[in-house]
């Protein structure tokens, strides 16, 4: 990764991470009585991570920004870029649930159900994903750009899209999955997100459905969804738990249906790279498009 892309990427997780942190200051928990709460959301969105949607939104809304205004639409795209890692940590934190994958570490912490307890991580991943639309409702976007992020985003996360490929996820714990169940289990529960995060970019932008760098978008994050979710099928057999963060060789050890259930670990690895390859001729085109093609390369050759 160049420092450019690595300095952009950390920009934009610290802008991000301060209107979360401006989000919740605007409470006053103790005072009222809910300071676990506001507590346990904190401990799980603050906990790191690469902020891989974040970067999608603002890097998008910059992309296609109107000439002039390219600040101006990245800036503008922040909330976006919070929501979205809103319900992303939500969807962490009930993932790790112990009625899900009952996991204990999460970027080698322990998971919100252990730090604090069941119950307060089951209604900190509720309370993440209802305050995400608050945040959307409170930008400066325009109503007809917040109305559209709203849309865009409850249908990635809802049961069309993430919840559908937790079921999905579900299922592969008792059954083995076909291999075409599996793709349509990445492609809805990891796939739609990063998909999501590149439309709010373009809509950011004012970029509109019909048009064809809008197109081109969810090509691309179509494309680098699913080699992302087969590099981390590769890093649970090949990883470590230091490095991963999170406890390593679960699914295998579960019988779980993985892409290794049904590839080899050199045809995983060549099978992401290919798709990353064309991935990124949607957005090679545009100038300015170089960090996004760095970057869809980048998630296929990370160690975490």
């Amino acid at each position: 990764m160049n420092n450019s892309l690595k300095e952009k990427m950390e920009f934009t997780a610290s802008r991000t991470e301060d209107i979360l942190k401006a989000y919740f200051s605007s409470s006053e928990p103790e005072r009222i009585g809910y300071k676990k709460i506001v507590d346990a959301q904190l401990y799980s969105l603050l906990a790191g991570g690469k902020r891989v949607r974040p970067f999608l939104v603002t890097e998008f809304a910059r992309l296609f920004a109107k000439e002039g205004a390219e600040d101006c639409s990245a800036e503008a795209s922040l909330p976006l870029a919070a929501a979205i890692e809103m319900i992303h940590t939500f969807s962490l934190i009930h993932d790790d649930l112990p009625c899900m994958d009952n996991d204990v570490l999460r970027r080698g912490k322990n998971t919100c159900h252990v730090e604090f307890d069941e119950a307060t991580a089951l209604l900190a991943g509720d309370a993440l994903s209802i305050a995400a639309f608050e945040i959307i409702a409170d930008s400066e976007l325009s109503l007809p750009q917040i109305k559209r992020a709203v849309k865009v985003l409850s249908s990635a996360a809802g049961w069309k899209g993430m919840i559908a490929g937790q079921i999905l996820d579900l299922k592969g714990e008792t059954t083995r999955l076909s291999y075409e169940e599996l793709h349509d289990l990445h492609l809805l529960k990891t796939g739609k997100l990063i998909e999501c995060a590149c439309a709010l970019g373009c809509i950011a932008a004012n970029v509109e459905e019909n048009d064809q760098r809008y197109k081109d978008a969810l090509s691309y994050a179509s494309g680098i969804g699913l080699a992302f979710q087969i590099t981390d099928d590769i890093l649970d057999r090949t990883g470590s738990t230091k490095e991963l963060g999170k406890t390593i060789g679960k699914d295998e050890n579960s019988n779980k249906t993985t892409f290794l259930t049904y590839r080899t670990l050199e045809e995983a690895r060549s099978d992401a790279k290919e798709i990353t390859r064309s991935a990124v001729t949607a957005v090679n085109k545009y100038s300015g498009a170089e960090d996004l093609v760095e970057f869809a390369y980048y998630l296929t050759e990370r160690k975490n």
